[in-house]
């Protein structure tokens, strides 16, 4: 999401392509950017358009995970790729029916 001057920076703030490579929901940036342009996926209920916009912690992301709709609150930022166990630790899951 694209931030107002004074809500947040960029250590605060990431890419939402590397966010999803990071946090393994995708393999590869590639991989991000076709999850994105599949239109399959939100930030606190907005419809993400490009691969540029950010999340920040405490943002929700909603999205398509094969058949199943994942969602997740960002809890901290990752500041590379690590196992699916330290992935894991960075966000938390919400119930997709809340």
């Amino acid at each position: 999401m694209n931030r107002d001057a004074g809500t947040g920076s960029a250590t605060d703030c990431l890419r939402i392509d590397r966010l999803l490579v990071y946090l393994r929901f995708a393999r590869t940036r590639s991989a991000a950017r076709a999850l994105i342009e599949s239109r399959s996926l939100r930030c606190n209920r907005k419809r993400i358009e490009r691969v540029s916009e950010t999340v920040c912690v405490g943002d929700v992301l909603t999205l398509m995970v094969g058949n199943e709709v994942r969602v997740i609150e960002v809890l901290r930022l990752p500041a590379r790729r690590a196992s699916p166990a330290l992935a894991a630790q960075h966000y938390r899951e919400r119930d997709p029916h809340a």
